[in-house]
């Protein structure tokens, strides 16, 4: 028979979808499930943006340019402009998701066998990207007690190497909700100028930023115009995950050159979700002031609920919409397919994404899980008390 590939072998399963054949058979036996497992929005995407496409008179839907068409990119550069972070339309490649971005990237950037250093826990596919480009992931571990800021910058650099091509962060984080501040950001710009290597920022959040807390680019800190790389997408910021439409931005010309050359290869973004993604920029304040409000709401919500639960231990998230909960058992994996396979509460269960995939060093997170706060608030609190029923009545 012929073999896979090692690296398709390696490749690690989805945390965050693994699960979906239990939950869809609690589904076939007529039990309600919450899904507290992916960060998949039920706010209703911009109206701009649907009309965009609904009404638009594209007759040939043909390619757009590799790099993204040169409208979307010129309006992007104006939306980043309103965020000081300033860039022009030729430092930004269009791609298909943020995924897409990240992976053009690792490859842009690396060979086989470097390495990539993330604090973790780290959103899980970054594991994928990076088996999917044969290089490794290098964890610094950050901690719940602490609400997982930035570890000690000693500790990045006590693992730092010649194969060491880059730090990754996401900021606002997820699946931690930690937001970086000023200082960390810095402390970050002056190890990666000490050693040559990249700064990866992950910043597909940052319009959710909580409690009057400022959110902080790498684009915008100087000195950093050959260092710091950016990924963006529209999934969360317009509640289009369904768009696939993300970008790489930086200043840096060898390495745009050599990420287009990887965006040409796959010849190009998708042409109606740049459309709508260029809609979109024309969505006003008010529905972002709103969206935050909302989850704000929400956040608070589940949180409080969390902590009445006997043994649960949860820090209060600071952006994007998800939140680490550390429960009182041994084997979150083994909890989180129980709690869908044999146990419901009013005919009612809970999906939840098991926090282990999040990290990269063995044996850790195994009695986390991640939350998303992407339901309305009544379903939380019904998704809290299936939780706090099923951790008492589960004796594995």
């Amino acid at each position: 028979m012929p073999k896979i590939s090692f690296k398709g072998l390696s490749m690690p399963d989805s945390p965050i979808r693994k699960l979906v054949p239990y939950a869809e058979a609690a589904k076939k036996r007529d039990v309600k499930v919450f899904h507290l497992n992916i960060g998949q929005p039920d706010i209703k995407t911009p109206q701009v943006a649907l009309d965009a496409v609904k009404n638009n008179t594209v007759e040939v839907l043909a390619y757009s340019r590799s790099e993204g068409s040169d409208a979307y990119r010129e309006k992007l550069a104006a939306y980043y402009a309103k965020n000081n972070i300033k860039v022009n339309a030729d430092q930004i490649i269009v791609t298909t998701g943020g995924s897409e971005a990240l992976i053009i990237t690792m490859g842009s950037i690396t060979d086989p066998g470097d390495e990539i250093i993330i604090p973790e826990p780290f959103y899980a596919n970054y594991n994928g990207f990076s088996t999917a480009n044969g290089i490794n992931v290098v964890p610094v571990n950050s901690s719940i007690d602490n609400g997982f800021a930035l570890p000690p910058i000693e500790a990045f650099e006590k693992l730092i190497t010649s194969k060491t091509k880059a730090i990754l962060i996401c900021n606002p984080g997820n699946p931690t909700g930690y937001l970086y501040t000023k200082e960390e950001i810095q402390k970050l710009k002056t190890l990666v100028l000490k050693h040559d290597i990249f700064l990866i920022a992950d910043e597909v959040y940052r319009e959710f930023v909580y409690d009057g807390l400022e959110f902080h680019s790498v684009m915008t800190e100087t000195g950093l115009d050959q260092h710091a790389i950016m990924i963006d997408s529209v999934s969360k910021r317009y509640s289009m995950c369904g768009a696939r439409i993300g970008c790489i931005v930086s200043k840096n010309s060898a390495l745009l050159n050599t990420a287009l050359k990887f965006a040409q290869a796959r010849l190009s973004p998708p042409t109606y979700a740049q459309i709508a993604s260029e809609a979109a920029l024309e969505t006003t304040q008010d529905y972002f002031d709103a969206v935050k409000k909302e989850y704000v709401a929400r956040r608070n919500t589940l949180i409080t609920e969390l902590r009445n639960i006997k043994g649960v231990k949860v820090s209060t998230p600071k952006g994007a919409f998800y939140c680490v909960v550390q429960l009182p058992v041994k084997d979150a994996d083994h909890f989180a397919q129980w709690i869908l396979e044999d146990f419901n509460l009013n005919n009612e269960t809970v999906m939840v994404a098991p926090a282990s995939g999040f990290y990269s060093t063995p044996g850790l997170g195994k009695n986390q899980v991640r939350i998303a706060y992407v339901l309305k608030k009544e379903d939380l609190i019904s998704a809290v008390n299936i939780i706090k029923a099923a951790l008492e009545a589960y004796n594995y």
